[in-house]
């Protein structure tokens, strides 16, 4: 089964940035929508940014404008750049398919300081 691993992450002060990266174990992004989810404390994950294997992408209202996601078939790599980053940004993020598979990377930290 697919696995992913999530890097990038970090303690970032509000208005900076952050690019997130994902590499999956296998070549899946010709096959597979592939999307960047969030899970803030206390509240539940959620699909934030997707891109499909044509490349047609979309963004829940809260990061448009802010957020880009992009993936670089040669390398096998999806990215999610954070600019303008907000303290409510602060969630572990994670990437997968969309709708997701069950295995689940461990995701990575992003802390967003006011």
């Amino acid at each position: 089964q697919v696995q992913f691993a999530e890097s990038g992450g970090g303690l970032v002060q509000s208005g900076g940035s952050l690019r997130l990266s994902c590499a999956p174990s296998g070549a899946i992004f010709s096959l597979y929508v592939m999307g960047w989810y969030c899970q803030a404390p206390r509240k539940q994950r959620e699909l934030i940014a997707s891109i499909t294997p044509g490349g047609q992408i979309n963004y829940v209202d809260s990061v448009k404008g802010r957020f880009t996601i992009s993936k670089d078939n040669t390398k096998n790599i999806m990215y999610l750049q954070m600019n303008s980053l907000k303290p409510e940004d602060t969630a572990v993020y994670y990437c997968n398919t969309d709708p997701p598979v069950r295995t689940w990377g461990q995701g990575t930290q992003v802390t967003v300081s006011s």
